[in-house]
């Protein structure tokens, strides 16, 4: 939004200049010349503010803008200059503005095409002699006082007009330079880009045919020609990069008519910024994961134009957006080894070198979509997969115990049973109630809520068959952190241990909880026979690492075999 509105305004101000100054110099009613001079000379500010305000990244636009801005600011001098009155150090100035208009024209228009940036390095000598060339000959039309355009007045300094022609000469020179690399580019240039080359070889050429015949016509007193003159040079180049816009989809911009009346558009490819906005509010009204990876490959069709764009998952989970058919024409890894974004075919034209940029600047954020999902895809997974173990718990235990409890009471209001029945009756219960608190315990443990994290983790080791000392940082043991942090993290240490004692054989086990920088820290240390890392947290470690990067921690191993195992968990807390 900021970069449209400084682009609406520089644009404004440009076509303000154009229309006052040329008003200003002639009055009203103005006649066809003038309006012909407006018409012509806006195009320029226009389309600087198309390109710059939809694509603001590109510096292309922004130079259009300036030549623009430029041409507005000395048309407005001489207008001024007509009427009179006014201070000859700002008219002078203004004036002046036309040696940028020309040098930016001739020289940093076509130097620059199309994306604002110079061809090679080899061309920077170019450019800044050139940019020299266009302040020294603005200084010297400053100091000359008067118009330099209009040759019927004498300059008063001869030292002035004198550096203003030597630079003059010099931005011609350079001019010519440019234009003959351009010519070189145009030929090298691919079959996507050689008509939009072609297109602003053929404007520059014309543009400077016309430069040439706006001087022999002011020098020989040809207003005619003169004023032909004016109207190649302010026309001859924006008219090339348009038709590059409207034929070439120069910067992927064209222009269409839409809808069943006659309505003229600007249809343009939208920028990544606009597509990771749209996307982010479109993943945000989609819960379900895969739905999320459908979007994202909706997304880059639309973005790119192609035919099909599929985003294919490590885990190999494939979406496709539209009809999949033939191979893909350009094939993006996802950072992170996450998976790949492929495309088919563009709808019209070919894949280019921007659609390659496009879709790497895409697969960043993409891959972030894609982790995010991938993650949500394992949180659900385990939460299904505890539901199913807490519901199989209670199926093959509790409630077996319950049924079989309830055919004792059964069996002893029938038979009348005695003191031997009722105390069996009795120890069945107490074991049902223990075997409920523990499955319980399992779930959330209730020294979890009242003591904190410190606590629960000594009670969870208090009772374990091997030696294990648990230490914490001082304080500590007395501050409270969110449920499903402490919950994290106590599971997270219940879970190291239990792998301590089934899977490693470790005899001494090693505890240590912390806070520092930001960060709740536990380590857990055995001195067991080592395992894979990778195999582990494929295993049951594998959800809590979910559930600790949920909430923006991580989770690390360091095993190896015959070496015992160390884990570091951590997730952010304030304080």
């Amino acid at each position: 939004m900021g970069s449209r509105l400084v682009a609406g305004l520089l644009a404004l101000t440009a076509a303000g200049g154009i229309v006052a100054g040329a008003l200003l110099e002639t009055g009203l009613p103005a006649p066809a010349t003038q309006w012909a001079y407006i018409v012509i000379g806006v195009i320029l500010p226009a389309l600087g503010w198309l390109l710059a305000a939809r694509r603001p990244e590109v510096r292309y636009g922004w130079l259009l803008l300036a030549d623009g801005l430029c041409l507005g600011l000395g048309t407005l001098g001489v207008g001024l200059s007509a009427r009179g009155g006014y201070p000859d150090l700002l008219v002078s100035s203004l004036n002046a503005a036309f040696a940028g208009f020309y040098g930016l024209t001739w020289i940093f228009v076509p130097l620059l095409f199309p994306d604002g940036r110079l061809p090679t390095r080899r061309w920077r000598p170019v450019a800044w002699i050139s940019g020299a060339a266009i302040a020294v000959h603005a200084a010297g039309a400053v100091l000359m006082g008067a118009d330099p355009y209009d040759m019927s007045t004498a300059p008063p300094s001869l030292a002035a007009a004198l550096v203003a022609g030597v630079a003059q000469l010099v931005t011609w020179i350079m001019a010519v330079v440019v234009f003959c690399g351009l010519v070189v580019r145009w030929r090298r240039s691919g079959r996507d880009e050689r008509g939009q080359y072609a297109w602003m070889v053929g404007g520059m050429a014309a543009s400077l045919a016309g430069g040439v015949l706006l001087g022999l016509a002011i020098f020989g007193g040809v207003w005619e020609a003169a004023l032909l003159g004016v109207v190649v040079v302010l026309g001859a180049l924006p008219a090339a990069i348009g038709v590059a816009v409207v034929r070439h989809r120069l910067l992927d911009l064209r222009l269409g008519i839409r809808g069943s009346r006659l309505h003229l558009v600007f249809d343009m490819r939208p920028t990544v910024d606009e597509v990771l906005s749209d996307l982010g509010t479109a993943l945000d009204d989609t819960p379900e994961p895969v739905e999320q990876v459908g979007r994202l490959a909706a997304a880059v069709r639309t973005g790119l134009e192609v035919t099909w764009a599929a985003v294919t998952l490590a885990d190999g989970t494939r979406v496709v957006s539209g009809h999949e058919s033939g191979p893909a024409a350009l094939t993006v890894p996802v950072r992170g080894g996450l998976g790949r974004i492929e495309c088919g075919p563009r709808e019209a034209g070919r894949l280019t070198r921007d659609d390659r940029r496009f879709l790497d600047a895409l697969a960043v954020p993409a891959g972030l979509a894609i982790q995010s999902a991938a993650l949500v895809t394992r949180l659900v997974n385990a939460q299904e997969a505890e539901r199913r173990r807490i519901e199989r718990n209670i199926h093959d235990g509790v409630q077996q115990q319950l049924v079989a409890l309830i055919a004792g009471l059964e069996l002893a209001r029938a038979t009348g049973g005695g003191p031997d029945l009722l105390a069996q009756l009795r120890e069945q219960a107490r074991q049902t109630l223990a075997d409920l608190r523990s499955l319980a315990a399992g779930i959330h443990p209730p020294v979890l809520s009242q003591g904190g994290l410190v606590e629960a983790v000594e009670e969870r080791c208090a009772g374990l068959p091997v030696h294990t000392t648990v230490t914490s940082a001082p304080g500590l043991r007395s501050r409270r952190f969110a449920d499903e942090i402490e919950g994290a993290m106590y599971f997270t240490v219940s879970e190291a241990v239990a792998n301590a004692l089934k899977h490693a054989e470790a005899t001494t086990i090693e505890v240590r909880l912390s806070q520092a920088d930001g960060r709740l820290r536990a380590m857990v240390a055995d001195d067991g026979k080592g395992f894979d890392p990778g195999a582990a947290l494929q295993r049951g470690l594998a959800t809590l690492a979910d559930r600790l990067d949920a909430l923006g921690g991580s989770l690390e191993l360091d095993s190896r075999p015959g070496r015992g195992t160390r884990m570091n968990a951590w997730v952010p807390v304030d304080g």
